[in-house]
C-alpha cells in the first residue's frame, strides 16, 4: 500500500514528501499528522541541521481534501483539535524548506507559508480560494498572507479567489525564489546543503527571532532579538566559527 509521506535523510537534511498524487496531495487530518510528526521527529535529530518538504511536480498540496471535509461536523474539528498539529509546526526549530510546484492552494498554501524559505517552479499557483466553497481560510494563511504581503493583496486574494503566478506571489513575499521547473527540487536540495554547513544554533535562534516580528511590536523584537545575539556569543559554534574566518579555513560546526 503507497505511503502518503515519503521520508528519507539525506546528509545532514531530513526529507518528508507528501505522496497522494491521485488526489493532487490533498490533505486530510491523518496525513497532516504524518507531516508535523515527520517535520517533528527531525527537528530531534541532532544529525539533521534542516528540512526540505515537497509535494510532486503537479502539486505542492491542493489543500485539504473536500470528500474528508464534507462528511466533518464542525464538533469534529473541535473536539479532534485539528489546529493544534498547525501551532505543532509553528514550535518546530529547524529551518523548514519547501520546495514547491504546481499547485499551492488553500491548505496548501498555508502549509507553504509555514515554511521559512519556499523555492518555487515558475509553475507555482498559489491561492487561498475558500470563499468560493463558502469557507474561510483557518490554519493561519489569512493572517500570514496579510503580514507578508499586505491588506490590499490578501482581500484580493481571500475574497475573489485570485490565484497568483510564481512571478506574482515572488513580487509580493510569499516565495524566496522562482527555478525553472525542472531545477525546482535541485534548488531547494542546494539551500538545504548550504544551510546544513551553518552553524545550527545560530539558524535557530535566528529564525526564532525573523518570527518574532510577527508577533511583537518593534521595541519587542528587538529586545528579543539582544538577547538571542547574546546567546550566541556565548556558543562553541561561534568561537569556531570566528576562529575559522581567522585562518581562512571552512568552519567545522557541531550544534554547541
Amino acid at each position: 500500500m503507497p505511503q502518503d509521506v515519503l521520508c528519507e535523510t539525506l546528509e545532514a537534511v531530513g526529507v518528508v514528501r507528501i505522496n497522494r498524487p491521485e488526489a493532487l496531495n490533498a490533505l486530510n487530518p491523518a496525513l497532516l499528522e504524518q507531516i508535523v510528526a515527520a517535520l517533528e521527529r527531525y527537528d530531534g535529530d541532532a544529525g539533521i541541521r534542516c528540512m526540505l518538504l515537497a509535494g510532486s511536480e503537479r502539486a505542492f498540496s491542493s489543500g485539504y481534501d473536500l470528500s474528508d471535509l464534507s462528511a466533518t461536523a464542525a464538533i469534529d474539528v473541535y473536539r479532534s483539535n485539528l489546529f493544534a498539529r498547525w501551532e505543532r509546526l509553528r514550535a518546530i526549530r529547524k529551518p523548514i524548506v519547501a520546495a514547491v510546484s504546481g499547485y499551492a492552494v488553500s491548505a496548501g498554501c498555508e502549509l507553504m507559508l509555514a515554511a521559512d524559505i519556499v523555492i518555487a517552479s515558475e509553475t507555482a499557483r498559489i491561492g487561498l480560494p475558500e470563499t468560493g466553497v463558502g469557507a474561510i481560510p483557518g490554519a493561519g494563511g489569512m493572517q500570514r498572507l496579510t503580514r507578508v504581503a499586505g491588506k490590499a493583496l490578501a482581500m484580493d486574494m481571500i475574497l475573489t479567489g485570485r490565484t497568483l503566478s510564481a512571478d506574482e506571489a515572488l513580487q509580493a513575499g510569499l516565495l524566496s525564489r522562482v527555478v525553472p521547473r525542472e531545477n525546482y527540487l535541485s534548488e531547494a536540495m542546494h539551500v538545504c546543503h548550504e544551510l546544513s554547513k551553518r552553524a545550527p544554533l545560530a539558524l535557530q535562534l535566528a529564525k526564532r527571532a525573523v518570527l518574532s516580528a510577527y508577533d511583537s511590536t518593534l521595541a519587542a523584537g528587538l529586545a528579543h532579538e539582544h538577547d538571542l545575539f547574546q546567546i550566541v556569543l556565548g556558543t562553541a559554534d561561534y568561537r569556531e566559527g570566528l576562529r575559522a574566518s581567522l585562518e581562512k579555513r571552512p568552519a567545522v560546526f557541531v550544534g554547541r
